[in-house]
């Protein structure tokens, strides 16, 4: 990932359009006229040797002739000429481009590329419309117009979809910081964006329209970057079979299945929307209320239906209208008439005026209970509209200025002509106003869904159980020898190994090659269980049961003996290509409370490795009862997998069923998803049935493809794994024994402990305050990281005390990273420091980082001292004579570093 140079892109300040023409009708006409006309107070210049002016504007033959270097470059010149042109715009100083061209095709892209590499030019597109920035009056499209100014940021794959969200924004008064049409994203795509964004002050919530994902790490590390810092709503196209075809048609690339992306942005932390009505929804409240305090709703209106209509949608989201307090009642019973609805939603009958509307929304406002008013208008003849408008908005202003604070409100005025003005009054005065009740409700819950976001985001995850071992030998072992014999498809038997190796519980199996070995083998497991099962072994046969390969309920070695004759018989008869190369044979599990469940992994075209769960048995394609999830996982997004099935009702139990032991189930989806990151050669998995009741979890089946990683390599995880290679034990001579790791979740309630171990002169050097923040929101980011661009290792006392951490944050380039470190007062120069700082220089150094960086009080004298003999260099920093940058260059080892892992 990278944002390198995208400030060309979007702060230009000279931009050259090459493809100019004055031919009526035309895309550089179009696009000549945007650019002058947008009120981009830059230089601009016009590139065709056809011409020597356009419109009254000087045209150059070249690139080379332009007087001085372009920030931006606008390309729409015939598809061959493209790498040329971006070689010229290169040796020129150029740094950021759009190619508007389309019909590029795979040779003439990589000419592009290699023309741009050098330089490191941005392309973006080709393919696309262009590029607006309203604030900057930059039009550099062949957009029909250019959008209001505002603080909404829209990424688009879809040109079309571009022209209609401004058409329709204009409208209404709604304004964007920048629009980008992203087109075939052959170099900058979403996960570039959405890095540049979360840091933007004038973007306040970012829009998407996605077709497809090009880079998923890299999307998902900088979408999770964006929503942590702003509201960030994608609508993607393709939810099902047909509709993803022709996403795949029309982008040129193919698209992963729905419901993965679905788990993808819930687990970035994006709010999805369906429709387009619902990202224009999205657009309208999030353009003025980016953010919700809280989910309880009021509802004020002058029409019951209306009031009713607003209720029902709201329940369609499992939300209902908020309680109204006593004291808000009884303050509404004293402003409106006795016939008013007393209760929520708040009915001030339809002969309501101005006056009305106003006292009662200034007592639902200074409700603290409450976290929003929806507002609501029916047109009568008894009172004007556009008056009870201009009562709503001195009500709103009025609650702003006593409190301090701008409590949400949205409106919904019905009607069309009687409703225009009020809703002309409301964008005005920055207040979401909606056509209908219906519209008015989504939008509220656009918000709603990304504060749950990002309390799910923030969410410490249960520590995971203290027996989460595995013998990843053994189970490497089992897979190697497979591929070793060309054998891709494990045995249930070699399957169940790996899953044992794992600690998941299995029915143990035994493989018999003949009916008489089936028998004896029955024999045995009798001894111990009242009856067998007995189920074909045949590399050609993915579902025994679908040909009569599986018997149940065995009772006897001959009963087994002649099950498998009949057996042979059975599958001679309908599979007879089939090579057969024995049975297996395990105990009867019988539960009969327990439910079937299946666990599975299969790898994505787009997000690698996926894991599923669901109802399981022989009905599962039918039932289609199941989640996705990316690993890895923590206890935690286990139980939400579950929590998204509706199987996961049953499992809590009903009448004299009991409920099931839900945390083993997590647990087995926790095991499984360390399994898929530690064995890249793993590519397909079934547990089916998994077996759960009340006594735990037990794997009855399961079935293993894998292949070569060396000469066959996965796609990676899309979300980067723990770390577990850099935990490790160490001593130092003044405090003794300690384990070092990578910092986890659920490390966030060792905090408070460790905090009380930090002088407040500590804390000051180290967060540059003697208090610093200690809410569960500003530790769980501590905590909480991506191991993609972020690490922290903290040193854990052997009774699991945390002693100090060191933590480094990388730029999106992932080049630079800034680091930081801190120990107890009470540990202060006793060498834990130094080891902390040595484990995140060497740890750097790994991940091929060419600099740390850090700012340092001058007071900080310990600080400044160990980085000078780590080999840091130390600066003043120029417009602050209390701070000092040190820098170290990770290509040199300095001696200190080099022993000091001896």
């Amino acid at each position: 990932m990278t944002v390198r140079n995208l400030e060309f892109l979007f702060s230009p300040k000279s931009v050259a359009f090459i493809g100019a023409s004055p031919e009526p009708g035309s895309v550089g006409r179009i696009v000549t006229s945007n650019l002058k006309t947008g009120g981009f107070a830059g230089d601009l210049y016009l590139v065709n040797p056809k011409h020597s002016e356009i419109e009254g504007t000087v045209c150059y033959p070249s690139i080379a002739a332009l007087p001085a270097t372009p920030d931006l470059a606008v390309i729409a010149t015939p598809p061959k000429t493209i790498p040329s042109v971006i070689a010229d715009l290169a040796a020129k100083g150029t740094r950021a481009a759009i190619v508007i061209t389309a019909g590029i095709d795979t040779m003439l892209r990589r000419k592009m590329f290699n023309a741009a590499r050098p330089t490191c030019m941005r392309i973006v597109g080709p393919n696309c419309i262009g590029l607006l920035l309203p604030r900057l009056g930059l039009n550099a499209s062949f957009a029909h117009g250019m959008p209001l100014k505002g603080d909404l940021a829209f990424l688009s794959q879809s040109g079309a979809l571009v022209t209609a969200v401004i058409d329709w924004a204009h409208a209404r008064g709604i304004g964007f910081s920048k629009v980008v049409s992203m087109g075939d994203m052959a170099d900058v795509d979403f996960g570039d964006l959405l890095d540049f964004l979360a840091g933007d002050p004038q973007s306040k919530a970012i829009l998407l329209y996605v077709e497809q994902i090009t880079s998923a790490p890299k999307f998902l590390s900088a979408a999770r970057r964006a929503a942590r810092a702003k509201p960030v709503i994608v609508l993607k196209s393709g939810r099902h079979a047909s509709g993803a075809k022709a996403a795949q048609s029309h982008t040129g690339a193919l698209s992963g299945a729905d419901a993965v992306y679905d788990a993808a942005f819930r687990r970035a932390g994006l709010v999805r929307v369906g429709d387009l009505d619902s990202l224009f929804s999205a657009a309208e409240i999030l353009s003025f209320t980016p953010k919700l305090e809280g989910e309880r709703l009021a509802i004020l209106t002058n029409g019951g239906g209306a009031g009713v209509l607003a209720a029902d949608r709201l329940a369609d989201f499992n939300v209902d209208p908020a309680d109204l307090s006593p004291e808000t009642q009884a303050a509404l019973n004293n402003v409106l008439p006795p016939t008013w609805s007393r209760g929520n939603p708040v009915d001030i009958i339809g002969d309501a005026g101005p006056d009305r509307y106003e006292a009662a929304l200034e007592i639902l406002l200074a409700d603290k209970a409450l976290d929003a008013v929806l507002v609501i208008n029916c047109p009568t003849a008894l009172a004007s509209s556009e008056a009870a408008a201009s009562a709503v908005i001195r009500a709103h202003a009025s609650d702003t200025a006593k409190t301090g604070r701008k409590k949400t409100v949205l409106t919904n005025w019905l009607g069309d002509g009687a409703a225009t003005e009020s809703r002309r009054q409301f964008a005005k005065a920055g207040i979401p106003t909606f056509d209908t009740p219906a519209e008015a409700i989504e939008g509220f819950m656009q918000l709603v869904a990304y504060r749950r976001s990002q309390n799910e985001l923030m969410r410490t995850p249960p520590t995971a159980p203290g027996n989460l071992h595995f013998d990843t030998d053994h189970a490497s072992a089992v897979i190697s020898e497979a591929i070793a014999r060309n054998r891709f498809m494990l045995t249930e038997k070699e399957s169940k190994a790996i899953l044992s190796a794992y600690g998941i519980p299995v029915a143990e199996t035994v493989i018999a090659r003949d009916p008489d070995a089936v028998a004896n083998a029955a024999r045995k497991i009798m001894e111990t269980t009242p009856a067998c099962v007995i189920k074909i072994l045949s590399d050609d046969i993915s579902h025994k049961s679908d040909v009569g390969g599986v018997r149940l309920g065995l009772r006897s070695p001959e009963e087994a003996r002649e099950a498998a004759r009949a057996m042979l018989a059975d599958i001679a008869r309908i599979r007879p290509d089939a090579h057969l190369e024995g049975f297996t044979v395990e105990p009867m599990i019988e539960r009969p409370d327990a439910h079937e469940l299946i666990v599975g992994m299969s790898e994505d075209r787009t997000f690698g490795p996926t894991l599923l769960f669901g109802a399981g048995g022989t009905a599962v394609e039918v039932i289609k009862d199941t989640a996705h999830a990316l690993p890895p996982l923590d206890l935690m997004l286990a139980h939400d997998a579950i929590r998204q099935t509706r199987i996961s009702r049953l499992l809590q139990g009903y009448r004299n069923r009991p409920r099931a032991d839900l945390d083993a189930i997590a647990e087995v989806l926790v095991r499984v998803s360390y399994m898929i990151a530690n064995h890249p050669e793993i590519r397909e998995l079934d547990i089916n049935p998994l077996l759960a009741d009340e006594r735990g979890c037990i794997a009855l089946d399961a079935r293993v493809r894998v292949a070569d990683a060396i000469r066959e390599p996965r796609l990676p995880l899309s979300i980067r794994p723990y770390p577990a290679q850099w935990e490790e034990d160490r001593e130092l001579p003044r405090i003794g024994k300690f384990h070092l790791r990578p910092v986890r979740p659920e490390d966030e309630k060792l905090y408070d402990r460790f905090f009380e171990h930090v002088t407040p002169e500590d804390a000051h050097m180290r967060f540059f305050t003697m208090k610093p923040d200690r809410s569960h929101k500003f530790i769980a980011r501590l905590t909480q990281i991506d191991y993609a661009r972020e690490m922290a290792f903290v040193a854990l006392s052997p009774d699991g005390e945390l002693l100090g951490v060191s933590r480094l944050s990388a730029d999106p380039d992932y080049t630079r990273a800034e680091y930081a470190v801190l120990v107890r007062s009470d540990l202060k120069g006793k060498g834990l420091g130094w080891l902390l700082m040595q484990h995140l220089i060497a740890y750097a150094r790994e991940e091929g980082l060419q600099q740390l960086f850090g700012e340092i009080l001058a007071t900080n004298t310990t600080m400044l001292t160990m980085c000078q003999a780590l080999g840091f260099k130390i600066e003043t920093i120029d417009d602050d004579s209390t701070l000092r940058r040190a820098t170290l260059q990770i290509g040199a080892t300095p001696q200190a570093l080099r022993t000091a892992r001896t």
